[in-house]
């Protein structure tokens, strides 16, 4: 789930988002008049009873209206749009706001029977809907799900790590198609913060990070960024031949203008900089760029430096 906020639990709403992740819907029922209440709440709000038990439901219910947001509600929904932004009446008959998934615009009627959906692509399960008569029922994590943008079986073009003017003919304002993607999740972010010792809560403590934080919850450290570049596969149509050795020579420039929020997707980009005859051999310089996916400003900024050598 790129760059979304995530919902805070609360004692009072605490059952409801358990139940999500063991893959259930419960409400609360108020024992005293029967009535069925959403959202979570201390009193029935039809008989101001505190007499409210959580009782599973089976989720089904029909769609009572819905619209579709063909701007991104926000900038970090961007990988979702157009989102179908809907309101759906339960069987028990309370009112839920939602998303419809797994349904193409003309599927889509007011009145059609909906089933539930649960969405497991972040760190903490939503609650979404589609049709009655559709096969879909979880929405996993995505990792590495996506190809970079090219054909894997197209041969790359070779060129002599001497080859200067070819070389330099490879410089370019332009940058490459984007890579495949990688999710970026607090497992990760806590396995990294072991390794590295940077524990700071920003990092590593949810609950914190949720409620003091300036993002709505953890990042990544940058530096698991740049390290993760390794993961990404960026689609170049070339590659330097002819050469003994190569070595990662270093940065010009490292920076991480974006946050990375704990559960989202990344992708990155690459272009040729600088390419310089030196004593070693030759060195190319690659601005590689990772960005969370649907966000225009990048998360990483690498010059990085690669020098081959006979």
């Amino acid at each position: 789930m790129a760059n979304k906020p995530q919902p805070v639990a609360t004692d009072i709403s605490r059952p409801y988002w358990d139940a999500l992740k063991a893959r259930r819907i419960e409400l609360q029922q108020c024992d005293a008049c029967g009535r069925w209440n959403f959202f979570p709440r201390r009193h029935c709000p039809h008989c101001l009873s505190d007499r409210l038990a959580w009782r599973e439901v089976s989720g089904r219910g029909k769609l009572l209206t819905y619209t579709v947001a063909r701007i991104p509600t926000l900038p970090d929904f961007a990988d979702e749009a157009p989102q179908k932004l809907a309101v759906v009446e339960l069987a028990e008959g309370v009112h839920l706001n939602t998303t419809l998934v797994g349904l193409a615009e003309d599927e889509i009627s007011v009145g059609m029977a909906v089933k539930p959906v649960f969405d497991e692509s972040g760190d903490t399960p939503l609650l979404r809907f589609t049709g009655e008569d559709k096969s879909l029922a979880v929405i996993g994590r995505a990792v590495d799900d996506t190809p970079a943008e090219t054909t894997p079986a197209t041969p790359k073009r070779q060129i002599h790590f001497k080859d200067f003017e070819s070389l330099k003919a490879l410089i370019s304002d332009d940058y490459s198609g984007w890579s495949n993607t990688y999710t970026v999740g607090q497992d990760l972010i806590d396995q990294f913060a072991a390794l590295s010792g940077d524990d700071y809560w920003i990092h590593t403590d949810p609950e914190r990070a949720r409620k003091q934080g300036p993002f709505g919850g953890t990042i990544a450290h940058g530096m698991l960024i740049q390290v993760l570049l390794s993961r990404l596969s960026m689609p170049l149509d070339w590659e330097l031949a002819g050469f003994g050795n190569m070595a990662n020579y270093g940065s010009n420039k490292l920076r991480f203008p974006s946050p990375v929020p704990a559960g989202s997707r990344i992708h990155g980009r690459a272009r040729v900089k600088a390419v310089d005859e030196v004593k070693a051999g030759t060195q190319l310089t690659l601005e590689m760029c990772v960005h969370v996916v649907g966000q225009e400003r990048p998360a990483l900024i690498n010059e990085l430096i690669v020098l081959y050598m006979p």
